[in-house]
């Protein structure tokens, strides 16, 4: 795997950060009808089922269901529910996939799976791609936010306690929020990207719903699309086993979010600040999100680990010069 590295022009913020995340938000009403159909008909369940990226991106939205629905809420990789049709899952179970292209295969044969079981399908997908085609009802939003709206409407519709005012005005303010907090991150993502460019392994940490994207920098990022070996922890299970391979010179990133797992993050890196002079750090609390009120930037902030996660990878593609797009046999060989 060793490769004489080259850089690469960096490519430009995303221009279209802010048509995407608006477009997403702007299904809010489509979304709002279907899941209180689904809830006027007898909600008893739901499931978040997807794999490598859409499966990370589901963290956010089952971790808010986890801390505030009145109903059960799982997570499950799609061949996981191929294989084994949960008991609990059929009529009255609303199962939400996405996958970016839509032909995922074991994502497209998970909608059947659940749709024969009986539960309301619906996904994230491109307009007529093979799981657009297999849903309920498609929709074609950054899965993320798709699946943190259909968390939001489903605990509107169940009369959970929310400040649905403060939701709103968050949504309204998102896109900008997070092509804001990019740019204020942009110097940081540089510096880590040049630090760690070439650290033979990287641990990545994260906990609550930024262990999603701990989880999909190391997995899809670092070792998909950069061909760098890494391996991603949540925050407190570091402290289980893989913290005894820190010393000085170990790469490690945590991400720290906003949300009531934040301690667990503190203490890895109050363990790292002492233990290991080459960890790197992404705090969204030290990011402006204007517009945002106080008491969602919980909900929200793994939507921007999520953003600043995408850039940190093009900063990895410029001082490596490595493309984000080479592959070795995703696409190319049969698996």
């Amino acid at each position: 795997m060793t490769q004489t590295l080259q850089t690469l022009p960096l490519k430009q913020i995303d221009a279209d950060t802010v048509e995407k995340l608006a477009s997403s938000i702007a299904e809010r009403d489509s979304i709002t009808r279907v899941v209180r159909d689904v809830v006027d008909t007898g909600l008893r369940n739901v499931y978040f089922v997807g794999a490598g990226g859409s499966l990370i991106c589901s963290y956010p939205a089952h971790y808010l269901l986890q801390q505030k629905a009145s109903f059960p809420a799982f997570q499950l990789q799609s061949d996981e529910l191929n294989t084994s049709v949960p008991e609990l899952m059929g009529p009255g179970s609303l199962v939400v996939l996405a996958s970016y292209t839509g032909t995922t295969k074991e994502t497209v044969a998970a909608a059947k799976t659940a749709k024969r079981a009986g539960a309301t399908v619906i996904a994230a997908a491109k307009t007529g791609s093979p799981l657009a085609e297999a849903a309920d009802v498609a929709f074609s939003g950054k899965s993320d936010l798709f699946e943190l709206l259909v968390a939001y409407e489903l605990l509107a519709a169940t009369a959970a306690e929310l400040d649905l005012e403060a939701v709103s005005q968050a949504l309204t303010a998102l896109p900008s929020a997070v092509h804001h907090a990019i740019e204020q991150a942009e110097p940081l993502l540089a510096d880590i990207a040049q630090a760690l460019k070439d650290e033979p392994i990287t641990y990545v940490l994260g906990s609550g719903p930024s262990y999603g994207w701990a989880y999909g920098f190391a997995m899809c990022f670092l070792q998909e699309m950069q061909w760098k070996h890494a391996a991603a922890f949540n925050s407190g299970e570091f402290f289980q086993g893989a913290f005894e391979m820190v010393d000085d010179d170990t790469a490690v990133l945590l991400w720290l979010g906003e949300d009531a797992s934040r301690p667990m993050g503190e203490r890895a890196k109050a363990f790292l600040d002492r233990h290991c002079k080459k960890a790197q750090y992404v705090d969204v609390r030290d990011l402006e999100l204007p517009g945002i009120p106080t008491s969602v930037r919980e909900h929200v902030s793994p939507i921007v680990v999520g953003a600043l996660a995408n850039r940190l990878a093009q900063h990895y593609e410029s001082v490596r010069g490595h493309d984000l797009e080479q592959r070795r046999y995703m696409f190319k060989v049969d698996y």
